[in-house]
């Protein structure tokens, strides 16, 4: 039986392949694993594809310094938790979609995009999920500044 517990092994293989990543060790099961925007595609390929690693979810939240997405891989064997965790600047919301190659990222890139504002290049399909057809589409709802955005705003009802 495997222990249920991250693998020193793997760690060393994801830095040496990728040394711009950084690692934290949460606890026995999860490890933050911080990489820049411009690896995460080739990053998260490479857990999901050689690793093969399950993608959870994503999430987002709006920080002080940019949105800072989590993709949160599993290790089903293991019962382990890799994360990895990026930020994203304000003034440029862009990362690549991880949708062409693992189509669980689907859905989540596509919430993602709606309620923070973040363009997931390459993406097949960005239409909203969660907001009405009239909802203005520049107007981010987990956004920090989302209650000054919408302040004047006033909805018109389908006709």
């Amino acid at each position: 039986m495997m222990k249920k517990e991250y693998s020193k092994k793997v760690l060393e293989e994801i830095t040496s392949k990728f040394p711009q990543v950084t690692v934290k060790i949460h606890g026995p099961r999860r490890t933050y694993l911080r990489a820049p925007r411009e690896i995460v595609y080739d990053f998260a390929e490479y857990l999901f594809k050689e690793k093969e690693f399950r993608l959870s979810i994503a999430t987002g939240i709006d920080t002080r310094d940019g949105v800072e997405i989590i993709y949160h891989f599993t290790h089903d064997a293991a019962g382990t938790y890799y994360n990895i965790k990026t930020l994203i600047p304000k003034d440029d919301l862009k990362i690549k979609s991880l949708a062409t190659f693992l189509p669980a990222a689907n859905w989540i890139e596509r919430e993602i995009h709606e309620l923070l504002g973040v363009d997931f290049t390459g993406h097949p399909n960005l239409i909203p999920l969660l907001t009405a057809e009239t909802w203005p589409a520049d107007l981010h709802p987990l956004r920090r500044d989302y209650q000054d955005e919408h302040k004047e705003l006033k909805f018109k009802k389908k006709t």
